[in-house]
């Protein structure tokens, strides 16, 4: 496999996903044989390693500290001063739950919104890598309770249609969508998720992957010890998105080529400047 490069990544803009688990190995094991990835060392010390498909970056995996923490899928946001993303955090009534600490060749913190929902912030150079191309992620979801009251949030926290060349944010019916130069990098979606009837899904952030046949991958899963159904709604945007929980409990969508259908004006293609 090549090396792998890093990029500065646009602000406001997703930059990574990471799986925290308490079973690294089976960990590893399950998304080998589910999707097919590979993994390397990485270079953010022997507790983390880095999962490769068709040699491009596609998430981190990390061992999780701590007796009865779960296992998770956290995105990351790009940010020019962690420090200052902290205190936004902080003053609009959400938690700072670590950090911002030195890691790798960054600064990271992980926080939760006022609904509880998981997300982390990176300062510094990340891996080429961008929601929808390649081998990541085909896009992340918030489900909340209140799309347009959490758009106000992270477009405080990560400046969203503030900088020029940075993310936009469209409001539609039922959803908010953030994009970068037309390319959708995330979705939040409300509706009162609570009480929606997949126990599940209370708030969070929703890691989407792109497979070339979801059924099989769901199938997979299954087979590898977890556990698949169609996605619900909000998350079943498209006919072929299937909900997967890891055997650690870590929950994520896998969809088709074919892609979402979000209808107009909530594209899925394009690229990056």
């Amino acid at each position: 496999m090549r090396a792998l490069g890093t990029t500065m990544p646009v602000t406001g803009a997703p930059c990574w996903v990471s799986l925290v688990t308490p079973a690294p190995p089976a960990a590893r094991s399950f998304y080998a044989r589910v999707m097919g990835w590979e993994f390397r060392d990485s270079s953010l010390g022997r507790d983390f390693s880095l999962a490769v498909a068709d040699g491009e970056p596609v998430a981190g995996l990390g061992y999780c500290h701590g007796r009865g923490l779960a296992a998770r899928w956290t995105p990351y946001f790009a940010v020019t001063d962690a420090d200052e993303t902290a205190d936004r955090v902080r003053e609009r009534g959400a938690t700072l739950a670590v950090g911002p600490a030195r890691l790798g060749g960054g600064r990271a913190a992980l926080a939760a919104d006022r609904d509880g929902a998981a997300f982390g912030f990176w300062e510094g150079p990340a891996l080429a890598w961008a929601v929808g191309r390649g081998s990541a992620p085909a896009r992340l979801d918030l489900m909340t309770r209140h799309a347009f009251e959490a758009a106000i949030f992270y477009a405080g926290i990560f400046d969203w249609a503030k900088p020029s060349g940075g993310c936009t944010v469209d409001y539609a019916q039922d959803h908010v969508v953030v994009q970068v130069a037309g390319h959708t990098v995330a979705t939040l979606r409300g509706g009162g998720v609570e009480s929606a009837p997949d126990p599940r899904m209370r708030p969070r952030w929703v890691v989407d992957f792109h497979v070339a046949d979801s059924l099989a991958t769901a199938e997979a899963a299954d087979a590898a010890g977890g556990q698949s159904s169609p996605a619900p709604p909000p998350l079943g945007y498209s006919k072929d998105a299937y909900l997967i929980r890891d055997p650690g409990g870590a929950l994520f969508t896998v969809s088709g080529d074919g892609g979402a259908d979000t209808g107009p004006g909530d594209p899925l293609s394009g690229e990056f400047p």
